[in-house]
């Protein structure tokens, strides 16, 4: 989380204001996934806490309670995402997650798939934005799904399109939203701004004039923001009124400002300035007078050099550009809000300069200064990323990581990369968009250089925490081709390792497909007895359920058949001292599904079962439990062995006192 003062406060689908902007950036480092979800989780706390109710959602909220689904309608702009995300955070428990179902999206489960759906999950279907067929379609599972989070005790909030036709049968589940009060709404966040109530609760005819529209409520987050910003950079003094009119004039007067400031300052080197303080605003005076030369020979060839005793001084030029540099150095517009403003203003009519600027981002991040610091970087792509989202251009944002991520590159680059991806997947316009890219990329495109790093940290850092299931189908895909490491692989156990849900669907998944050695390799890393045998809080493991046990032996037989006994005998020596461990009726279950793989081998069922056999031999030697029960565990299997095979009774002549027999 990285906090600054001059930029708007974005989520998935929500915008949270507050003293500071909250920001979701990630590192290519270790420690970024828990601190993603728990920005995820402070969001969601921030959001109950800023959301005015509109009328009906007491409706909306007996609804869910009473039958476990609520379907949103009502107009856009007036909150449905943030109200159905409060509403699913108030059924929060210990045995669930939050997150967004997929919806048609490419190589995910369908809706109607139970396992789709953990216990006492907490589901957002967000069909805000979908088109007539794409509604038709996910209409026809929901009887399907509702079933499903009623059997697992879930809550379901779906958000129709607006004037969608629903079907009959769900007419009562749905709930049509009223617009709140926009002044509510206002001052609400400007109570969260720290504004005292003496202050926002007297009239003020600038936010009349605002909120005579019928504005969207993230209109009212941003002005309220920039009558925080307009308080923060005020005059001691000033109040209220000033306040207001200083943010009406940066909403209603920035892009003509900018357009004639551009169109005063003819030179080069001005505007070269002038973008450069725009997206590094707030930056050190070093960094963007670095910055705007680098823009300059990216554009063109160096003009003459002359003297710097005869160049203007920065102090100088800034004042051209209507800039100033604090005794800090920081270098901030004098206008509120300028700089986004004149980056608006350069984007649309200077198209010709769109290309450069990646590039020119791409070499500023990786500027050897010491005022370039996380914060500098992560603002410089977040306002970079952000002008290609405002006018559509998504595949131009999701061509410009490859570049980044391709070819010579760096960490910092790679960090823009990320960054840059994380920015589009919390786009509430064009996620779905760069959902659908990052599979493509996972699945099918070319991995060059670094790009495969980057979707493993994105997906398993960010999109895990909002979409899991996509996150696990898209690490799959890297982990079966990925070569020469196992940085995906990796990535997948640790993201199934939390979750019996998603364990299960992974299982499944492995157990269905070619069982080449990506896959089985896979697979080997993914079955840990450990977490199969684990109860977690609930009644039953996952290697109870039969489901399990037939992916499981699907899997073992294959992993018998194809692989040479190198690659597994150490995994199934993981299973021998599991079973050794005395896990109640898990032990003899864990030798009963290797015997069951093995039996399956057909002609080559004597050998597996030898080196089964030779397995357990070694981990008596080898494994943390003592000798005797080690050797109660190798009697056991060879018992089992010579049962599958004819020559001795089902039942163990003896039963170890820990309790092995199956």
């Amino acid at each position: 989380m990285i906090q600054r003062t001059d930029t708007r406060v974005r989520d998935s689908g929500v915008t949270v204001t507050g003293n500071g902007d909250v920001y979701i950036g990630m590192q290519l480092r270790d420690s970024d996934k828990q601190a993603f979800r728990r920005v995820a989780e402070d969001q969601l706390r921030r959001l109950r806490y800023v959301l005015v109710a509109p009328p009906r959602m007491g409706e909306a909220r007996a609804v869910l309670a009473d039958s476990g689904t609520v379907i949103l309608d009502g107009v856009p702009g007036i909150g449905r995402s943030a109200v159905a995300r409060v509403l699913l955070h108030e059924h929060h428990r210990d045995c669930g997650v939050f997150r967004e179902l997929p919806a048609g999206e490419e190589d995910e489960l369908p809706l109607h798939d139970p396992a789709l759906v953990g216990t006492g999950d907490q589901l957002l279907l967000d069909l805000s934005a979908a088109d007539d067929r794409r509604w038709a379609a996910a209409q026809a599972e929901l009887p399907a799904l509702r079933k499903t989070v009623h059997e697992q005790r879930a809550h379901l909030v779906v958000v129709m399109p607006y004037r969608g036709v629903l079907d009959p049968d769900l007419q009562y589940c749905r709930v049509v939203l009223e617009r709140p009060s926009g002044i509510g709404v206002f001052r609400r966040h400007l109570r969260l701004h720290g504004v005292p109530p003496e202050q926002y609760l007297q009239p003020d005819g600038t936010v009349t004039g605002f909120l005579t529209a019928d504005r969207p409520m993230r209109e009212i987050a941003e002005f309220a923001d920039l009558v925080r910003r307009a308080r923060d950079a005020g005059r001691p003094g000033d109040g209220f009124a000033q306040w207001c009119e200083t943010a009406g004039r940066a909403r209603n007067d920035g892009r003509r400002d900018a357009a004639a400031l551009v169109a005063k300052l003819r030179e080069a080197p001005q505007r070269a300035l002038l973008i450069a303080v725009s997206m590094l605003h707030g930056a050190h005076a070093d960094v963007v007078h670095r910055a705007a030369e680098q823009l300059l020979s990216l554009l063109g060839p160096p003009s003459e050099s002359v003297s710097p005793l005869q160049q203007r001084d920065l102090a100088e030029r800034l004042l051209d550009i209507s800039a100033t540099a604090a005794i800090t150095g920081q270098v901030r517009f004098e206008k509120l809000d300028f700089d986004s403003a004149v980056r608006a203003h350069v984007w649309d009519h200077m198209p010709d300069l769109r290309p450069h600027l990646g590039t020119w981002a791409a070499s500023v991040v990786e500027l050897n200064d010491p005022h370039v610091v996380t914060v500098v970087r992560d603002s410089l792509v977040e306002r970079v990323a952000g002008e290609y989202l405002r006018t559509g251009r998504a595949d131009e944002l999701g061509y410009l990581v490859e570049r980044w991520s391709t070819g010579t590159t760096s960490r910092p680059r790679l960090e823009a990369a990320v960054h840059a991806l994380t920015r589009g997947l919390a786009d509430p316009v064009h996620a779905r968009d760069f959902r659908r890219q990052i599979y493509q990329w996972c699945a099918n495109g070319r991995l060059e250089g670094e790009l495969a790093r980057v979707l493993v940290r994105v997906c398993a850092d960010v999109l895990a925490t909002s979409h899991p299931d996509q996150a696990l189908v898209r690490l799959y895909h890297l982990a079966r081709r990925e070569r020469g490491t196992t940085r995906a692989r990796q990535a997948l156990c640790d993201l199934v390792a939390g979750s019996r849900r998603l364990h299960r669907v992974l299982l499944d998944r492995l157990a269905r497909s070619d069982f080449s050695p990506a896959h089985l390799g896979i697979f080997l890393q993914a079955s840990d007895p450990e977490l199969l045998t684990l109860h977690s809080g609930t009644s039953h493991a996952l290697i109870d359920e039969q489901s399990a046990q037939r992916s499981l032996t699907a899997c073992w037989h294959a992993v018998l058949t194809e692989l040479p006994p190198p690659q597994w005998q150490a995994e199934a020596r993981r299973w021998l001292h599991r079973a050794a461990a005395g896990t109640g009726p898990h032990s003899g279950l864990l030798l009963d599904l290797l015997v069951s793989a093995a039996q399956r081998c057909t002609e080559k069922r004597g050998e597996a079962f030898a080196l089964l056999y030779a397995c357990a031999r070694d981990a008596e030697r080898a494994g943390p439990e003592n000798a005797v029960r080690a050797a109660e565990t190798t009697g056991l299997l060879l018992h089992k062995i010579s049962a599958a095979q004819g020559i001795a009774p089902a039942t163990p002549p003896t039963t170890s006192p820990r309790g092995t027999r199956p």
